[in-house]
């Protein structure tokens, strides 16, 4: 059976939809909703097989939507139509698995049974046997970069079909619209699309590959690849002519402003950092960006002027926390989430104290918790600022961390204790 018919199989195409529509998503160009999706395809499914095998398919341009960086600057993402996204998901079931023995054992992004994890473990391994010269390789808008030609002509190796690598070429020449204009994609896999990061592994195994026929130890996951080696000597070697492969053999474009040769404390991996313990071991620790990251969250989350209820904060505060201790819990954190949980409280009491608003609410309120009537009335008319009050002992006192741990607020220290893996 052939490649494209593998892919066209009614079985095949079932997986697709159930996945597309399981991931959900904003509606590309057309407007079609993943909730439209199923009776759009039982009317029109045929006809979009048949142009398919007759090559008459052409697929819809992206819709260009940016996603803001922490550093200021922006993603691109393209946003593929519901139709477009179940044929690309089905093309990426089919060639997953013909792509995968091929993959290098060091590469560990969007590939099955990998993650992040993983990697951020395996780049341990090798510097604590020594290599601790890291070579951190930063590619420049590399998902706008990949050039098409070079990547046709890789994944032609493996896949024979000629109609399959028309139907792949179609996609990645399918252009975007930017508001509301058309632009050609001359260049790039948009990140947004079901296939994008498969062929962003099948374009960097190129690489991949020719770190394994150098012998050198290197960790990579997605665009993010980082080679470790035993002296600064060999890093400044390694860097400069991994540079020029990049550039010459594969036309990618290495940004030296952020690549860089440092030891393990001057890197960020996967949102991760490292330090040396009392043994002369590296360890991992969650990077001062990150954390940086999760302070401003929690600040955005904990202002007082967002008029919302206790619980839907609480509820938000929890799914954050949640979230960022199991991704960080191979990591050493256990002083700095004692100091999230301290600034945590101490703002959803604020929260609370100015939703209490009135003299005679807050009066009411600190009686029902059990405070006297003098330190009641005393605490109630104090025209002192939010901060200053609810870090005063009275308010502590009777909000406490049992009392908040019982409205739904989740301390990061107790949950980080019940699953961290160091």
């Amino acid at each position: 059976m052939e490649t494209l018919d593998l892919i066209l199989s009614r079985t095949n195409l079932n997986e697709a939809y159930k996945q597309v529509y399981k991931n959900k998503g904003a509606s590309g160009v057309d407007g079609v909703t993943v909730f439209e999706l199923k009776s759009y395809l039982r009317e029109n499914g045929d006809k979009l097989i048949s142009d398919i095998k007759q090559r008459k398919y052409k697929p819809s341009p992206a819709l260009r939507v940016t996603i803001p960086k922490d550093n200021g600057g922006v993603r691109l993402l393209g946003i593929p139509t519901v139709v477009d996204r179940v044929i690309e998901q089905a093309i990426n079931q089919v060639l997953t698995p013909m792509f995968e023995p091929k993959f290098s054992e060091y590469s560990y992004g969007f590939r099955p049974k990998r993650n992040a994890h993983m990697a951020v473990l395996k780049s341990l391994d090798f510097m604590n046997e020594g290599f601790d010269w890291v070579v951190d390789i930063d590619l420049e808008r590399f998902f706008d970069t990949v050039h098409h030609d070079r990547l046709m002509n890789i994944i032609s190796m493996t896949v024979e079909d000629g109609d399959v690598i028309s139907l792949i070429r179609k996609y990645l020449v399918s252009g975007v619209m930017v508001k509301g204009k058309y632009e050609k994609t001359e260049l790039g896999t948009p990140q947004g699309s079901p296939l994008s990061p498969l062929l962003s592994n099948i374009m960097l195994n190129e690489l991949d590959k020719e770190l394994e026929k150098r012998g050198l130890n290197f960790v990579r996951y997605a665009d993010d690849c980082n080679i470790y080696v035993g002296s600064k000597k060999a890093a400044d070697r390694v860097m400069a002519s991994i540079k020029t492969f990049i550039e010459k053999k594969l036309g990618l474009i290495v940004n030296m402003t952020k690549s860089k040769v440092s030891k393990p404390q001057g890197v960020k991996f996967l949102g991760f950092g490292y330090y040396v313990d009392k043994n002369k071991k590296y360890k991992l620790v969650p990077h001062q960006e990150s954390k940086m990251k999760l302070r401003r969250k929690i600040k955005r989350l904990t202002k007082r002027n967002w008029s919302i209820s206790l619980d839907f904060r609480l509820l938000k505060i929890r799914q954050l926390i949640t979230g960022w201790v199991h991704y960080f819990k191979i990591s050493d954190m256990v002083s700095f989430l004692g100091k999230i949980d301290q600034n945590i409280r101490g703002k959803i009491r604020v929260v609370i104290w100015k939703q209490w608003k009135t003299f005679g609410k807050r009066y009411e309120s600190l009686l029902k918790l059990g405070a006297s009537k003098e330190n009641a009335r005393r605490t109630s008319g104090s025209r002192k600022k939010y901060m200053y009050v609810c870090y005063l002992g009275t308010i502590q006192a009777l909000i406490t961390i049992k009392r908040l741990n019982k409205r739904g607020l989740v301390s990061s220290l107790d949950l980080y204790n019940r699953v961290r893996l160091v």
